[in-house]
């Protein structure tokens, strides 16, 4: 005989209840249930009795009061091993009960509905269900408590395997219970304080914490959380297939990375990111060719960098990385030749696949610390709010794409950021040169993009072997990128800057009261000035 005797079910989600509570009935497990759930189990052929009937007490206020009775709160809270508790069960003719499976009212998805009204949110928001989750969990030792139907199945399992349900499960159940019910009063709480309090309340809840080896730095101590409830891509979800355990750095730096490469769709793309800015970025018409060019766009800074791709990794692709130095890379997926080529690379390289890296990211919003506080803003998506040539110099429709993946490489360094974007073959861009994290924006451009820009032309040119100067083929390339700006250009400074190193196509949101003055100058130089209205700081 199983050690569950009796068993109390009563829930409003009712996914693989009738097939749970067959295997309890054909056991001899005695059923308790009420209302709906009674009515379903019945029509199943399942015998059960009503709460009503163990109680002695009819439901009363259509159904706002059922199992709020001593004679089951009484049998759940019970202790086995309590001489004093087990004669009050038999002087109050009480019946113990083993096992709960319960859910509660649909309280979020109610609220979720646009036209919800208050009247109907209260009357979703469940009084006896958490009372009899809590009092089951409370008594874990001896009641087994179920309130994710994910779960009938393995305990199922486990009462016909074993004749009972072990310690080790009943807590975890125990301790999924409180989760199911400090989850459904936080989301009464944030509801009701909106709609009686006019007051936002904001609750988040992350889980299953993992300790790092270190923080950003050797002395601080870190962790990593998941996000509960989060579709589509998440770093929680990444399948580590070699190397050592993900560190901060790494984590904040493949964030960056993925939100980054998933700009791109469909485009065959790959990203390097270095102290979380995107030093190299690519597509092309292969991933390697994507690879060597994002790659191109700073050697220096790639070397202990992290890769990121949004195409399946071939073995072409992968043989790019000999000889270079990487931390970590991660794709939708790796050919077998090509996995086992990376992970003989090194036995430390963290290889990381994420299917989902195909869809679209859900995340709506991100938070950011303060002290004494917390910031939420909606993500930046998108790219251009407007597109206007505000010059005399028109720019062409067919650098249009050029410019978008400029200003997405822009979008995602930190500010204030500058990117000089090459088509470095038909149909195929890469960053040239990055200005990141400057203070002011001119440095960004004369100390950092272009000089970058210029340093990378070489490696190019040195293999190409063009057969014109130097200073020509840096003139013919410069003349053909597109440089983009996360923010308006305060003076006319930038594009003074830019023009005397042979650029001709610019991209800003706008937006300057010295807009007119920067549009003069850019008119004077033959340079031609888009405005987005759109702008991309990232801190």
């Amino acid at each position: 005989m199983a050690s569950v005797k009796r068993a109390l079910i009563s829930v409003s989600d009712k996914t693989g209840i009738v097939n749970f509570a067959k295997t309890l009935a054909d056991m001899g497990v005695e059923i308790i249930s009420t209302g709906g759930t009674a009515k379903t189990l019945r029509a199943a052929g399942i015998s059960v009795r009503d709460v009503s009937e163990v109680t002695g007490f009819p439901e009363m206020m259509d159904g706002r009061v059922k199992t709020l009775h001593p004679k089951i709160h009484g049998g759940l809270l019970c202790l086995r091993d309590n001489i004093d508790h087990m004669s009050q069960i038999q002087k109050h003719d009480t019946r113990l009960i083993d096992l709960v499976a319960v859910n509660l009212y649909p309280f979020r998805e109610t609220v979720a509905k646009q036209d919800v009204t208050l009247e109907e949110a209260i009357e979703n928001i469940d009084i006896g269900g958490p009372t009899l989750v809590r009092a089951s969990a409370k008594n874990y030792r001896h009641v087994v408590i179920i309130t994710d139907p994910a779960d009938y199945s393995s305990i199922s399992a486990e009462l016909q395997e074993e004749g009972e349900v072990s310690l080790a499960s009943k807590e975890k159940l125990a301790v999924k219970a409180f989760g199911h019910t400090a989850d459904y009063d936080s989301a009464i709480d944030t509801y009701l304080s909106h709609q009686l309090a006019n007051e936002d309340i904001l609750r988040l809840k992350f889980v299953e914490g993992k300790t790092l080896r270190y923080g950003e730095n050797w002395h601080q101590w870190a962790k990593f959380y998941k996000e509960t409830g989060v579709d589509g891509p998440s770093l929680s979800k990444i399948v580590q297939h070699n190397g050592k355990e993900m560190s901060y750095n790494n984590y904040v730096d493949t964030d960056n990375a993925l939100q980054t490469i998933l700009e791109f769709g469909d485009k065959t793309a790959a990203c390097v990111v270095k102290h979380n800015n995107p030093c190299g970025l690519a597509t092309g018409r292969t991933l390697r060719d994507a690879l060597a060019a994002a790659w191109d766009g700073d050697p220096i800074s790639a070397f202990g960098s992290i890769i990121c791709f949004n195409k399946t990794v071939d073995i072409d692709t992968a043989q790019f990385t000999k000889g270079k130095f990487v931390e970590v890379i991660l794709a939708p997926g790796y050919e077998p030749d090509a996995l086992e080529f990376l992970k003989k690379k090194s036995k430390d390289l963290r290889i990381l696949e994420l299917p989902e890296m195909v869809e679209e990211i859900e995340i709506e919003s991100r938070f950011t610390n303060i002290v004494g506080g917390m910031l939420q803003q909606s993500r930046d998506v998108g790219v251009f709010e407007k597109w206007d040539v505000v010059t005399d110099t028109t720019f062409p429709e067919s650098k249009r794409e050029l410019a978008e993946f400029s200003m997405t490489a822009c979008k995602r360094t930190k500010s204030n950021s500058v990117i000089i974007a090459w088509e470095y073959v038909p149909g195929s861009f890469m960053v040239l040169g990055m200005g990141a994290g400057q203070p002011n924006r001119v440095d960004s451009i004369r100390k950092l993009a272009v000089t970058k820009a210029r340093e990378n032309l070489e490696v190019i040119y040195e293999r190409q072997k063009p057969g014109i100067s130097f200073d020509r083929y840096v003139r013919d390339v410069m003349s053909e990128s597109v440089l983009s700006s996360d923010a308006f250009f305060p003076f006319d400074d930038s594009i003074i800057h830019s023009a005397e190193h042979y650029i001709r196509y610019i991209v800003s949101p706008g937006g300057s009261i010295r807009d007119n003055e920067v549009i003069a100058t850019a008119n004077r130089l033959g340079v031609s000035l888009v405005f987005t209205g759109m702008r991309h700081f990232n801190h």
